[in-house]
């Protein structure tokens, strides 16, 4: 009988302390809503698809994440920017590439985002994805003035290359209805400049384009300079927007173009604590020396922040003040 009652009463105070321990649990827990230290088991990086930029990069991130924080990591094909900024809205990544003028377009909810999506901020921007006014010699078009009256396309309908036409004709005073607007893929664009259809194109994206690479090939290319007071006024309107040049040599150039970009950039949830944030952009930045893709000499610390447009997360934010 004794050892019966022995027995009942270890049983109770056994319950008890699981009790006592399940609460203590949920204490130490409950700073983990608020982006505690604790480090997640994994981490998905959204991309685009193989054939682009975003996902053999992911592929260099992911290694190199992994390798200097020790939490699996893993790049994931997409549709790129815009997806992927509802993919982190929905928690399937903690990590995307993106554009930064999409990006800005996704925290203020205008253009292609219904509503704002509040859980993004930015960790760095990496390389220029350029906008490029392409012409040809016979056009006679040496200014973004020079494009009223003629035949442009400013890219596909709902594309990012259409809003950044848009808004450089904004700031020189234009608009679509100066000009015969064609809404046209890269490829169908430069055919069209080869072809005598269209006059000009706006083109945004890596340089050298290959679009732009084969339009070289037969004709003499003309790249429309963006001059430094309307880039200035479009950088004081849409920060997202930096400075940039189409290089002599692109295309058979004879002198550098003065143009602007929008940027590839990487975000991140606001969910992932500052200290994680920190190590990842760690990770990216002391090992650039390991990123293979040509893009790798375009990111660097100094211009991690260059046009990114949107807030940037306190960790990755600890990282630069650092340096």
């Amino acid at each position: 009988m004794k050892n019966k009652k022995f027995n009942l009463t270890m049983i109770l105070l056994l319950a008890v302390s699981m009790i006592l321990a399940a609460c203590g649990g949920d204490d130490s827990g409950s700073g983990d809503s608020e982006g505690g230290s604790d480090q997640p088991e994994f981490i998905n990086i959204a991309t685009g698809g193989t054939g682009g930029t975003y996902y053999p990069l992911g592929g260099t991130f992911a290694d190199l994440i992994e390798t200097e924080t020790g939490i699996t990591t893993t790049a994931n094909t997409s549709n790129a920017s815009a997806e992927n900024m509802a993919m982190i809205d929905n928690e399937e990544v903690e990590i995307a590439f993106v554009q930064t003028d999409i990006a800005s377009y996704a925290v203020e909810g205008s253009q292609m985002f219904d509503a704002p999506i509040e859980t993004i901020q930015g960790l760095a921007t990496l390389y220029p994805e350029t906008i490029q006014i392409v012409t040809s010699a016979e056009s006679g078009i040496e200014s973004v003035e020079d494009l009223a009256g003629k035949t442009v396309s400013v890219g596909e309908s709902g594309s990012g290359t259409r809003l950044n036409a848009e808004q450089i004709l904004e700031v020189h005073g234009m608009s679509f209805d100066d000009m015969d607007v064609q809404n046209l893929s890269f490829d169908d664009s430069t055919t069209g400049i080869q072809d005598g259809s269209i006059d000009a194109a706006f083109i945004t994206g890596g340089t050298p384009t290959g679009a732009v690479e084969g339009l070289a090939a037969q004709v003499d290319v003309v790249i429309v300079p963006i001059e430094a007071d309307m880039a200035q006024a479009l950088m004081d309107e849409y920060p997202f927007y930096s400075e940039d040049e189409v290089a002599s040599g692109t295309y058979g150039l004879e002198e550098a173009v003065p143009t602007v970009a929008v940027q590839a950039m990487l975000a991140v949830s606001s969910e992932l604590s500052e200290d994680v944030v920190y190590d990842i952009t760690k990770a990216i930045f002391e090992n650039t020396d390991s990123i293979t893709h040509p893009k790798g000499e375009f990111i660097t610390v100094d211009t991690a922040l260059d046009g990114i447009g949107i807030d940037v997360h306190p960790g990755a934010q600890r990282y630069y003040d650092e340096q």
